[in-house]
């Protein structure tokens, strides 16, 4: 009598397709992840990236004081040099401004109102013009037709003059009424509102060409309904442009801040960010007092190139004539 063959069975405690594991697996051996791993300068800018985040996120641990409290301000301390120079005092690392304030701590709460600001303008952009996009390239017609020539529009002014004119009518209308934190949301609005363009254009392109293919003519015949059909199987199909425009643009929104607040148009000096800061430092570089603009420009600097760097990287991943 042979013997019954019994099937192969894999045990009970090995991981599933729908597993974490599996997933963290999958991506490791993605081609993303491979693009990554063999680029040196890319895993730079990622990892000076990241720092930046944590940054900001630990800056109330990591700094000296509360450069946004007058209480912790003395005016005894103001313009002092940096540490490693002559005249340098600990514990302030990069020196103070004109106010007292350590230039390493304002810093830190600097770089976090620039990512706060960057970050919710660009998910305000996106969602806006992801929309928008997705409305425009769907239905077509009239709509499609009104969005593009509003977008048009909008293509002919730089959106550093969008977001000044934002600003202004916000300030027109509110007047004093507005504090620190109400001047950020004006802020993450005229950000929002000044890049909503490039996502409603890309996402009208890549929509326009998925929705003659047959799985949305199939979700049709079943019944789904227009926004079930756009948000959860034609939008998946269109993230890639999304993610190389969001990260890109998140250098452009942070950028755009510093600039209006270097202006005099954003956020206070009570509650500087970045672009403050530097606004700030301006005005002493020429009395000698060069580390109250440099380090900030610096840091601002590092912050843009290792974003951009990212985004050039991101581009050239998700595209598959380069693969």
């Amino acid at each position: 009598m042979s013997d019954a063959v019994v099937p192969h069975q894999a045990p009970s405690n090995a991981p599933t397709e729908r597993s974490g594991v599996g997933w963290f697996k999958r991506a490791l051996d993605s081609d993303i992840f491979y693009s990554f791993r063999r680029s040196r300068m890319t895993m730079v800018a990622g990892a000076v990236t990241v720092l930046f985040f944590l940054l900001a996120i630990f800056a109330s641990q990591l700094a000296v004081q509360n450069p946004f409290d007058p209480a912790q301000l003395q005016l005894m301390n103001s313009r002092i040099s940096p540490l490693w120079t002559a005249e340098g005092q600990a514990p302030f690392l990069l020196g103070t401004d004109e106010q007292g304030r350590d230039v390493f701590s304002a810093i830190l709460y600097g770089l976090r109102i620039s990512l706060t600001v960057g970050v919710l303008g660009v998910v305000l952009a996106g969602t806006l013009g992801i929309t928008l996009g997705l409305v425009a390239g769907y239905f077509g017609g009239a709509v499609d037709g009104l969005i593009m020539r509003i977008a048009d529009v909008q293509l002919t002014f730089p959106a550093i003059l969008i977001a000044l004119l934002v600003n202004g009518v916000a300030k027109s209308v509110f007047g004093n009424q507005l504090d620190a934190m109400s001047t950020l949301a004006v802020l993450v609005v005229a950000i929002g509102l000044s890049f909503w363009v490039q996502y409603a254009r890309t996402v009208r392109g890549s929509v326009m060409v998925e929705k003659n293919k047959d799985y949305v003519a199939a979700a049709q015949l079943i019944g789904l309904r227009a926004p079930v059909i756009m948000l959860r199987h034609v939008l998946p199909n269109t993230m890639g442009p999304i993610l190389v425009i969001a990260t890109i643009n998140l250098a452009l929104a942070i950028i755009t801040e510093a600039t209006l607040s270097f202006l005099g148009a954003g956020m206070p000096d009570t509650m500087p960010s970045l672009g403050t800061l530097i606004r700030i430092g301006n005005n002493y570089l020429f009395a000698g007092e060069w580390w109250i603009v440099a380090f900030p420009g610096i840091a601002l600097a590092g912050l843009i190139l290792s974003i951009n760097l990212l985004g050039d990287w991101l581009r050239d991943a998700l595209n598959p004539k380069l693969r």
